[in-house]
């Protein structure tokens, strides 16, 4: 069995002079910063400009995981950003996030992490199921194991 990817959503997300730390590197903390505006990036944004505003009006982080393989000195550049979804489920999804040291495909990992999410109904202060649209827009992003 081998796992590979459909399509990962890719943003590069800026680098802030507040992000690292005395060594001159992003401190780990600020690394979640990072990983939510990459998610807002793509559930917020992306989604909103297809017409899916239901991420935006309700979606909560469940569970995170943040994995450090190696220092992300900070520098000017942005970092490239890769989510993809996985354990898609009817009112909640897993994103896992490989943050590049650099903009390139090939930059080397330097985080790895994922983000259990819920869909939640603000209004009703209730969970709520996915929309079939919203459902499609993640599945294009879906890890693919076959």
């Amino acid at each position: 069995m081998s796992t590979s990817v459909a399509a990962p959503f890719v943003v590069a997300v800026p680098l802030r002079w507040t992000d690292q730390d005395a060594y001159r590197h992003v401190n780990h903390a600020r690394v979640v910063t990072l990983i939510e505006e990459a998610r807002v990036a793509m559930a917020f944004t992306a989604a909103g400009e297809e017409g899916l505003t239901g991420f935006a009006s309700g979606l909560l982080v469940a569970g995170l995981n943040v994995d450090y393989r190696r220092q992300l000195p900070w520098r000017a550049e942005p970092l490239r950003v890769e989510i993809t979804v996985r354990e898609l489920r009817a009112a909640a999804f897993t994103l896992d996030y490989v943050l590049r040291d650099g903009s390139g495909a090939g930059s080397p990992v330097a985080v790895t992490a994922s983000t259990r999410m819920a869909l939640y109904d603000l209004q009703a202060q209730r969970p709520r199921r996915l929309t079939d649209p919203e459902r499609d827009f993640l599945g294009r992003h879906r890890e693919d194991v076959s």
